[in-house]
This record gives structure tokens, sequence and C-alpha cells, in this order.
């Protein structure tokens, strides 16, 4: 299923601040989009995409967004553009965050994402569209985020991830 939102999705609004006391992902899944559209988080399935349009998770720094988002079992953010502190966020979380043009996507389209090939697939409009998608992000995303590529490769292996921007 696609989940559509609009330009200037901020982080409160993934993440009300009210709610925000944890780092648990467990809870911070039950609370994403609450007060935004509260039947996200009950009804969002693994594998689900996120459509944005603008300046996605844009606001606070708030790491709990991106760990919400993935905690659902968010596939992939697609959006117009992101604000750089959630991008990164969505890095160091190993959430894909991918830059496409959105506007034509509808939330009954049936979407097809092939991590290996880039494409983005519209089934529902026959549309194909190749995404570029940082080497970084996707290294991050298949060992599970910063963290784990540091407790499996080790704190020098660093400088070989950031040469693959």
């Amino acid at each position: 299923m696609n989940w559509i939102f609009g330009d200037n999705i901020n982080t409160d609004l993934i993440t009300p601040g009210r709610y925000n006391i944890t780092t648990d992902p467990a809870k911070l899944k039950a609370i994403a989009f609450i007060e935004y559209r509260p039947e996200f988080a009950q009804h969002v399935q693994a594998g689900d995409f996120v459509i944005g349009g603008k300046n996605f998770g844009c606001g606070s720094s708030r790491e709990t967004a991106a760990i919400a988002l993935q905690a659902c079992g968010v596939r992939v953010i697609f959006a117009k553009s992101f604000a750089r502190i959630f991008y990164r966020n969505c890095m160091n979380q190993g959430l894909l965050a991918i830059l496409t043009d959105t506007s034509a996507i509808n939330e009954t389209d049936i979407l097809q994402f092939d991590e290996h090939e880039k494409l983005l697939t519209n089934v529902t409009k026959n549309t194909k569209t190749p995404l570029d998608v940082p080497e970084m992000m996707m290294t991050l995303h298949e060992v599970g985020g910063i963290v784990a590529y540091i407790q499996k490769y080790g704190l020098s292996s660093i400088s070989t991830l950031v040469g693959k921007v």
C-alpha cells in the first residue's frame, strides 16, 4: 500500500513531541502520525511505501521519526525532496529515503521497487522510473544502519563507506 503525504511533512507530524519520550521502536511505531493520520499506525503493513512531496521530514532533528517509520515496516520513503537531517537520520537507520518525482503516484497505484536495479515500477500506470540511489544509502540499508555497519566492519571502515556517496 502507498501512504500519500504532501509537502512539508515535519517530524512533529510523524512523531509528535508530546508522545516522543522514548526511543523504543515498538512504542514509536504506535505513535507514528497519531495526530496527523491516526489510521496510519494501525493499518500500515510491512512493505508499504510512504510517498511524500517536497521537504519531507522537515522540522526538528529527532531521529525518532525515522525509527518510527522503520518500525512500522515502511519499505521505502519516496519524496520530491527531503529535509537534510531527516535524510541523514534515514541513512543512519538504514531506511531507504529516495528522491523521485512523486506527483503521479496515487494511494491506489500498485508500486514495485527493485532494489538491485534501482527501478520503481508503477504497475497501475505501466511506468518504470530509474532511480539514483547513493551507494552509501544502499550499503547502510543492506547492513541495517550506521551502528550495524560499524559493528560489522569497524570504525576504520567509515572512510570506505563515505567513498560510496
